[in-house]
């Protein structure tokens, strides 16, 4: 199965940016579909964004949209979050998933998870 390593996390000051990396290795990656999503202390995990096997396709959380920009670089086996003007209520442990297949796909459908970054927006 895919293995995913998640990088890029942090603290920063509401307002700022970052961008998150998420390393696959064990498959080969353009035939995952790939997700981010979110667990903020206390509160359930919340889907962020999808893409499908070639960044055509991609898809978000209605109250990110505008903010995070999800994409993916094939040949470096990699997938992004780029996150602008972080509020405080961004912080959480981010983390990178992906199922086999090359479409966009629903949140229940993500099989392969890494082990998260986290991410500390201070206001």
């Amino acid at each position: 199965q895919v293995q995913l390593v998640e990088s890029g996390g942090g603290l920063v000051q509401a307002g700022g940016s970052l961008r998150l990396s998420c390393a696959a290795s064990g498959r080969t990656f353009s035939n995952y579909g790939m997700g981010w999503f979110r667990q903020a202390p206390g509160k359930e995990r919340e889907f962020v964004a999808a893409i499908n096997w070639n960044g055509v396709s991609t898809s978000y959380a209605d109250s990110l949209k505008g903010r995070f920009t999800i994409s993916r670089d094939n040949g470096k086996n990699t997938l992004y979050l780029q996150m602008n003007n972080l509020k405080p209520e961004d912080t959480a442990v981010y983390y990178c998933a992906g199922t086999f297949g090359r479409r966009t796909y629903p949140p229940p459908d993500f099989v392969h998870w890494g082990q998260g970054t986290q991410v500390t927006v201070s206001s």
